[in-house]
């Protein structure tokens, strides 16, 4: 991909739109760099005015979140308001728990935060680097491609030698590309929404739930997970068809809620006394894949969500845009600051990333709606913790994207070759013991 026509030109701007996880993130980093960034958000300041109730959907910080974070100090602040969660919990609709752990060893954990307050942690951070300055309550209307004008609701337009918009799955910077020539834009839903639930801390303060796991109710076409908050709550979000039986459409009367889940998820519902509260108040938010190319246009590029949405069932949506963050500074230390070369190949770098992600995160949503149940998985996990802990270098899938940095795109390849060497090993250690078995035979007889 080229270096944008600007290129070798001076830029001492650099608008970022969008104030969420990502936005901050790159705002921190530039700002480091000495670049003047200006950081618009069209909400209100979210530390004073409050998170934007029943959509927040806990996030899972892991390897990449964590690398990200520590490269501007808030490792550790966002592990000490985190809760690690080292496996999953089932809920079956009658029976007993079970649990499967994340890791071969047991030890290693996603790590439970909630959204605002690491938002909260990030706009700080931002907001306190020399050279970022925060815009609260600008609605961008439109972005300029070929100037970086950019033209708010509020009234009267800025400048910008670049724009990256940062500002999520609705980004109103990729709108403003969309329809120009040779831009590429798909979108795909899930007929699947979710909605967020609480519950509460017992009587008595303690957690309602083991807080070291994800805890899932898997009902093979829908699920319930809850995360716990270090309030010692759970945040539970339900993954279920938006109409049709099962779905939230069907569900509109308070005697309709508390049978369904009497029914459904019959364990959780003594633990959540505002189940028919929240549940008839709360939203129904979308899930969708967004894919668009190109990222970079004139002198605009696209991070995060806005270039690449994807569906929350890996835990990987918040991690993967930091990783977006974070190639960009590498790629900018490669073009010695140059925003003009590193641009293009930050893109050339992370796109096929992006996809790869994208496509684990929907597969695994069979996985933990319905797969979880089975007991041909459960032996197949188990198998695979077992080669990891008897073959050196062996790693499964879920540990490659959640406990490493290794790229995403590089994952179901580097498993295809582990599971061929461990095949082979398998066969040979067969064959061995059929030879030994015939030659114990033949001396015995």
């Amino acid at each position: 991909m080229p270096d944008p026509t600007w290129a070798g030109a001076p830029v001492e701007r650099v608008a970022v739109v969008g104030a969420g996880l990502a936005g901050c993130l790159l705002a921190a980093l530039l700002g480091r760099r000495g670049i003047a960034v200006d950081l618009y958000e069209r909400r209100a300041d979210p530390r004073t005015a409050g998170a934007e109730r029943g959509r927040s959907i806990n996030l899972a910080i892991s390897a990449r979140g964590l690398d990200a974070l520590d490269r501007v100090g808030l490792a550790d602040q966002a592990l000490a308001e985190a809760l690690p969660m080292r496996g999953r919990t089932l809920h079956p609709v009658r029976g007993a728990l079970g649990f499967q752990s994340y890791s071969a060893d047991g030890t290693r954990a996603i790590n439970s935060i909630g959204r605002a307050r690491l938002n909260h942690a990030l706009l700080d951070c931002a907001e306190k680097t020399a050279d970022v300055t925060l815009h609260f309550e600008h609605r961008l209307t439109a972005v300029d491609a070929d100037t970086g004008t950019l033209t708010f609701a509020e009234g009267g337009t800025r400048q910008a030698d670049v724009v990256i918009g940062a500002d999520g799955a609705w980004s109103a910077v990729r709108r403003s590309l969309q329809f120009s020539e040779g831009f590429d834009f798909r979108q795909d839903f899930l007929p699947h929404g979710y909605k967020e639930l609480e519950i509460p801390p017992t009587p008595g303060g303690d957690f309602a739930l083991d807080p070291g796991s994800l805890h899932i109710w898997p009902r093979g076409s829908s699920m319930m997970i809850a995360l716990p908050n270090t309030d010692r709550s759970f945040t539970c979000t339900l993954f279920w068809p938006k109409a049709g039986p099962g779905g939230f459409a069907a569900l509109d009367t308070p005697e309709a809620v508390t049978a369904y889940f009497a029914a459904q998820y019959p364990d959780a519902v003594p633990l959540m006394p505002r189940l028919v509260e929240d549940f008839l108040r709360n939203p129904v938010g979308s899930l969708v894949t967004i894919r668009c190319a190109p990222w970079v246009r004139g002198r605009v590029a696209l991070l995060g969500d806005a270039a690449h949405a994807i569906v929350p069932f890996f835990g990987q949506g918040a991690n993967c845009a930091f990783e977006d963050c974070v190639e960009l500074d590498r790629c900018l230390d490669a073009a010695g600051g140059d925003l003009a070369r590193a641009l293009p190949r930050y893109q050339e770098r992370r796109k096929a990333n992006a996809e790869a992600i994208a496509d684990m995160a929907l597969e695994n949503f069979v996985e933990m709606s319905d797969r979880v149940n089975s007991p041909v998985f459960r032996w197949t996990a188990r198998a695979r913790h077992a080669l990891e802990r008897a073959v050196p270098g062996y790693v499964s899938r879920y540990e490659l994207v959640s406990f490493t940095t290794v790229p995403y795109s590089e994952i179901d390849g580097r498993i295809r070759r582990q599971d061929r060497i461990a095949g082979a090993v398998a066969l040979g250690a067969a064959t061995g013991a059929a030879a030994a078995a015939a030659t114990l035979r033949r001396v015995r007889s």
